[in-house]
C-alpha cells in the first residue's frame, strides 16, 4: 500500500455526530473528499439531509442525513441501525456532538452560581451522548468483525485550566463568555472514556483516539482573538480547516497502529 493510498477512505462509511456545527461541516467535507460515505448526524434533520446531498455531489459517494438527539438512547440506536442498513455498515465514528446550551445565561454562569439542572443538561450531550453513540456504534463494529476507527472530539480544556485573563473584554457573537466548569469536566470525561475503549477494543481491530483542539476562530471578537493568541506559541487561534488533517489521519489506515492517543491541534498551547 502506498503512503498516499493509506489516506483513501473509499468504500468506508463515516458517522459524524454534531455534523452541522462550525467544526462538523469542514470535517464532514474532508471525509467525503477522501472517498467516505458520510452519515451526517445532527439534531436538525432537514439541515443534515441538505448537507448530505451537497457532500454526495462533492465526493461522489452515497451520503445521508439523520436527525438524532445523542442524549436519547432510543434515537441513537435507531440512527446507528439505519446507518448500518442504508450505508452498508459503519467503519468510522467521529464522536463530535457537544452542547453549549440553549440558555447562554445559564451556560456561562459563574461556577459558584451554576445550577445542577444546567450541569446535567450539558453532561447529557457532552458525555452521555458520547457514551451512547460509542456503545451503539461499537456493537455494530463488533458485529461486522472488520474493525474500525473512532475519533472522540475533546478540548484543550480537558487537560488545562482556562486562563480567565483572556476573557477580559472578550465576547462571542456579541455576548461575554468564559469556559464553564461543566465543559471542562465533560471533555475530561471524554478523554477517559476514549482511553478505556481503546484498551477494551484494540484486540478487535477497533482503534479509539481523541482529538484535542485548541481555540478555533469563529465568532470571537478581536479582543479575545488577540488575548488567546498571546497565550499560544504559534501566536494565533486555529482555523476549523486545520483539524481536517488530524481527523483524516486518525480515520484512515495512515494511523493503523495508533490507538489510545490524544492528538493535540492547539498551536502548541499545551506545551507552555
Amino acid at each position: 500500500m502506498s503512503s498516499r493510498s493509506r489516506f483513501n477512505l473509499s468504500g468506508r462509511t463515516a458517522v459524524v455526530t454534531g455534523a452541522l456545527g462550525i467544526l462538523g461541516r469542514p470535517l464532514c467535507r474532508a471525509l467525503a473528499e477522501h472517498g467516505a460515505q458520510v452519515a451526517v448526524v445532527d439534531l436538525d434533520g432537514p439541515g443534515a439531509a441538505r448537507w448530505a446531498e451537497e457532500l454526495a455531489e462533492l465526493g461522489g459517494t452515497a451520503c445521508r442525513g439523520y436527525a438524532c438527539d445523542v442524549a436519547d438512547p432510543g434515537a441513537v440506536e435507531a440512527m446507528v441501525e439505519s446507518c448500518a442498513r442504508e450505508l452498508g455498515g459503519i467503519d468510522i465514528l467521529l464522536n463530535h456532538a457537544a452542547s453549549k446550551s440553549r440558555d447562554p445565561e445559564a451556560f456561562f454562569a459563574p461556577f459558584e452560581d451554576y445550577t445542577l439542572q444546567q450541569w446535567r443538561s450539558i453532561m447529557a450531550v457532552n458525555l452521555d451522548g458520547m457514551f451512547l453513540t460509542a456503545q451503539a456504534v461499537g456493537r455494530q463494529m463488533l458485529r461486522q468483525g472488520r474493525g474500525g476507527s473512532m475519533i472522540f472530539t475533546s478540548s484543550i480544556y480537558s487537560v488545562m485550566g482556562p486562563d480567565d485573563r483572556i476573557y477580559e473584554g472578550s465576547s462571542y457573537e456579541g455576548r461575554s463568555i468564559n469556559t464553564p466548569a461543566v465543559y471542562a469536566a465533560s471533555k475530561a470525561g471524554v478523554n477517559g472514556l476514549a482511553t478505556y475503549l481503546a484498551a477494551r477494543w484494540a484486540n478487535q481491530g477497533i482503534r479509539v483516539n481523541t482529538l484535542i483542539p485548541g481555540g478555533m476562530q469563529s465568532g470571537q471578537n478581536k479582543t479575545f482573538t488577540a488575548n488567546y493568541g498571546a497565550r499560544v506559541p504559534m501566536g494565533r487561534m486555529g482555523q476549523p480547516s486545520e483539524l481536517e488533517g488530524a481527523v483524516l489521519f486518525l480515520a484512515s489506515e495512515a494511523s493503523s497502529y495508533v490507538t489510545g492517543q490524544q492528538l493535540f491541534v492547539d498551536g502548541g498551547l499545551h506545551a507552555w
